[in-house]
């Protein structure tokens, strides 16, 4: 069965957390969650904690799907946690949900992790030898199991003793005792920032969690900083030592809410730039420049002003398809786009359409989309994708295909276009990517095959341990 989304990297995940006693903690992060739905729709949680005891709610599905107000209303302490999760086919169960929490010979502890470990299996079977447990099939809980493992007085000294041993990209978020911890792998790869209200502080994955509660940004956790929350405000110290940073392109790409900024960068303003930068590499006569929504709708825009073509909605839309509804049945396969996505005829006729997406996967959204664009009466498809072809996995949290599944994989871009049945196809270059990132500081693993943090041989073959969080 064909579903529209199945051409995209998957979701990673959201973490948020707050410090703010004597406020609705709780309610708090229920809203940092909604504003990072975007980034994981599998399973949602919260941990609320008073300084002694930490209580938990989580459950599959939506935030909205989660919680009832009397949940929300039932978790009281001065601190909280909260995650979305997205995860790969077989691991969609209840005990992998996060936040994870768990008793320990110094207290209670919680955590919520955005990442992947590329050492997960080889620490686990480690930890496994010497006794641990585990409960999960998610790495998170090998990251919990090391804190624990190597608490012995200094709480932060465990942690830095733990990413010590992690490999891979993570943002964590940990309530442990009085505290609340934000954490950041040393190459930066996934995004976490801190926000303030008031005299409290807080952290999210992506600033616009903040903007939802209203916060103040305050800044960016550095690659390989611990940050250190409680009641005498924020304090930071370092965990590792700075390392080459490789913030994540797809971020800029595709994942981030347009209206959030990481690491300095506005991703609607890169996306903006990223049009541009295909308006200088491929300018293209034609009469109508479109996008494929949404996230292709800021590099259209900037296409579109760059040779002054005519912007237009090509594509509509369907805001009220959630993350779930019937399949339709094989013979109706077209339904599964057309649910979601529907041509302006009255747009598209008798056009020259330069047509824009974020990436190309594995080529079968990308084919229908432009068939049906050619239905509702273009003359020319011309698609233009502001990344890079997808040629390599990405092992640090982002769910794409296996690399012979990949379609870049598989063909050259002309192989590309008789496929997806464009009349012409472009990618943007390395080159111009990083110049609209204004940057080269980004992770281009998943175009390149230049892996910034080493692939553990086991990890690259195949196993039945879940480690997308």
């Amino acid at each position: 069965m064909f579903e529209f989304g199945e051409d995209k990297p998957k979701e990673e995940c959201g973490v948020f957390g707050i410090y703010a006693p004597n406020q609705e903690v709780a309610r708090l992060t229920y809203y940092g969650l909604y504003a990072l739905q975007h980034r994981g729709q599998e399973s949602a949680g919260i941990a609320v904690s008073d300084g002694h005891n930490i209580a938990l709610h989580k459950g599959m599905g939506l935030v909205s799907e989660v919680f009832s107000d009397q949940d929300v209303v039932s978790l009281k302490g001065k601190m909280a946690i909260g995650h979305v999760r997205y995860s790969t086919t077989g691991s969609s169960l209840l005990a992998n949900a996060q936040p994870l929490v768990v008793h320990y010979q110094k207290g209670m502890m919680a955590l919520a992790h955005n990442g992947n470990l590329t050492n997960a299996l080889e620490l686990r079977e480690e930890l496994g030898k010497n006794g641990a447990v585990f409960q999960t099939t998610i790495d998170s809980e090998v990251i919990i199991n090391l804190v624990t493992r190597y608490r012995r007085d200094s709480l932060e000294d465990a942690l830095v003793k733990t990413m010590m041993d992690l490999r891979g990209g993570y943002a964590l978020v940990i309530l442990a005792e009085d505290r609340l911890f934000g954490i950041r792998d040393p190459h930066g790869v996934r995004p976490l920032c801190i926000g303030k209200m008031g005299d409290r502080y807080c952290l999210a994955s992506e600033s616009c969690a903040l903007d939802t509660i209203g916060a103040e940004f305050v800044r960016d956790v550095e690659p390989g900083e611990i940050v250190v929350i409680d009641e005498e405000g924020l304090h930071s110290r370092p965990g590792l030592a700075k390392v080459e940073h490789a913030f994540c392109a797809f971020e800029y790409i595709y994942f981030a809410r347009p209206d959030s900024t990481i690491d300095q960068l506005n991703v609607s303003e890169s996306r903006r730039r990223m049009g541009i930068e295909l308006a200088r590499e491929c300018p293209i006569e034609a009469d109508l420049v479109m996008a494929v929504p949404d996230s292709g709708t800021a590099s259209a825009l900037g296409y579109a002003t760059a040779l002054g073509i005519p912007f237009g909605e090509g594509l509509i839309k369907n805001r009220y398809v959630g993350r779930t509804f019937i399949q339709p049945t094989q013979a109706m396969r077209e339904v599964g786009v057309r649910l979601k996505l529907n041509a302006n005829t009255s747009v598209l006729k008798d056009k020259r359409v330069v047509m824009i997406d974020d990436s190309i996967v594995r080529g079968t959204t990308s084919s229908k989309l432009v068939e049906m664009v050619k239905n509702a009466g273009a003359k020319e498809v011309h698609f233009l994708i502001s990344s890079p072809p997808v040629a390599y996995p990405c092992f640090y949290g982002i769910d794409t295909a296996e690399r012979e599944k990949l379609i870049a994989n598989q063909f050259d871009v002309e192989g590309i276009r008789e496929f997806v049945g464009a009349d012409s196809l472009h990618y943007i270059s390395e080159e111009g990517l990083l110049r609209a990132l204004g940057t080269t500081t980004v992770c281009l693993a998943c175009f390149n095959g230049t892996y910034p943090i080493p692939i553990s041989s086991l990890k690259q073959g195949k196993n039945n341990f879940e480690t997308f969080n």
